[in-house]
């Protein structure tokens, strides 16, 4: 189990020693933390301690199989949260993606785009390492399972995944960044129809008017808008155990303030891990319920959470460690409205731990009947967040044995 900090350097550095050593003098504290946080991850690893007990309960649904890749369709009964019922391609047979080459319109068989477009349900795998650069946007079609275990992929450098008006997609160990704007151009969203696509936001992973979708165990960065927006009416989603950093907007839930249907929403935040470099939006909320459980926050330069048009927000068992700066110690932000409005909204901070800090300011009576609404999954404890969140992001899955 990770130790919760603040904690002592130099007995953590004993603990550690002979694997981890640095250089003196000390400059970076901020470094020295996540050096010694990816020594223990390492060292848990080769010890296989990560795979079972780790107080996930998403992993310890899976993890512990070591004949995980025979068992792969296992994963889609281990979800949680809103999202749970994401079949993805659980019942469909496998498709191996074998080429990492792409063509909006005409994809050839063998590429993701290939499977990703097709009618019946797949559970798409990979048969080698490979970097993929869409030309345009992956459009999914539902039932679809995109699955990364077993090998290293990466969606990188052109547009990337495209959640629109279809159900039931799984998104998992997946590496996504560098995202650009595509469109102007025609896109295959199926085997028989292609359309004219206008300008995409550039999201590395965008849902709009999905429903039943879970993105689990990626490690996602530096696109060009969010990381990942649900927006238009989206709802049924868990975003789970994933790796960000490097951003800037990291994720929206909900298209405006206007857009009343988004009040349906239902989004589930948990065990991920909110990295270095990130500025803001982790997620940023509007009219929806939403469930931000067991993640751990390590760095933002202007809030964590925030929202506008009265969501639910329930906050629950995360690590808020604020940044040095003094003028950005608040996890929250209400936006486009006075306090006179906002502080009816119902926002709670739930057995959170802050650290260097950081604090949360709640509003709203707190009906239990709103927060049973934005609860999706039971919280874990704080002092748990270093063990449940040690292996956010893609994974390296070794054939054979466990993950």
């Amino acid at each position: 189990m990770a130790l919760p900090l603040p904690f002592s350097f130099t007995f953590l550095l004993l603990l550690l020693a002979p694997s981890f050593v640095f250089s003196s003098p000390l400059q970076d504290p901020e470094l020295v933390v996540e050096q010694v946080h990816k020594s223990m991850n390492a060292s848990r690893r080769n010890l296989g301690f990560l795979s079972c007990g780790t107080g996930n309960p998403i992993d310890d649904c899976w993890r512990c199989d070591a004949n995980w890749e025979k068992n792969r369709n296992r994963l889609a009964d281990c979800g949680i949260g809103f999202g749970k019922n994401a079949i993805g391609g659980r019942d469909g047979r496998y498709y191996v993606v074998t080429d990492p080459g792409d063509h909006p319109v005409n994809p050839k068989p063998g590429t993701l785009r290939y499977g990703v477009i097709q009618k019946e349900p797949l559970w798409i795998i990979f048969k080698k390492d490979m970097v993929i650069k869409l030309k345009e946007e992956l459009i999914m079609n539902s039932f679809k399972t995109i699955d990364g275990r077993g090998a290293n992929v990466h969606i990188a450098g052109g547009p990337c995944i495209t959640i629109q008006f279809v159900t039931n997609v799984i998104i998992h160990g997946i590496n996504i960044h560098d995202c650009k704007r595509g469109g102007n151009a025609y896109v295959r969203d199926s085997p028989t129809h292609y359309g004219w696509r206008t300008v995409s936001d550039g999201d590395g992973v965008s849902i709009f008017g999905g429903s039943h979708i879970w993105v689990d165990h990626c490690s996602l960065w530096n696109c060009e808008d969010g990381l990942i927006d649900a927006i238009h009416g989206s709802t049924a989603i868990t975003i789970s155990s994933n790796y960000m950093t490097r951003h800037d907007k990291v994720m929206l839930l909900g298209h405006s303030d206007s857009y009343t249907q988004d009040k349906n929403m239902q989004v589930t935040i948990a065990f991920n891990h909110f990295g270095k470099g990130l500025v803001q939006r982790m997620p940023r909320c509007r009219h929806g319920y939403f469930h931000v459980v067991n993640n751990d926050y390590t760095q933002w330069e202007k809030y964590a959470i925030g929202g506008s048009a009265n969501p639910t927000i329930n906050s629950q068992g995360n690590r808020f460690l604020a940044p040095n700066d003094g003028t950005v110690k608040e996890v929250t932000k209400r936006e486009n409205s006075p306090e006179s409005e906002w502080e009816n909204w119902n926002w709670r901070s739930s057995g959170d731990l802050m650290l260097n800090g950081a604090f949360f300011t709640p509003s709203g009576k707190g009906a239990s009947s709103s927060y049973a609404r934005a609860s999706s999954l039971s919280a874990k404890s704080s002092s748990l967040i270093g063990s449940i969140t040690a292996s956010a992001g893609a994974l390296k899955c070794p054939k054979g044995s466990r993950c």
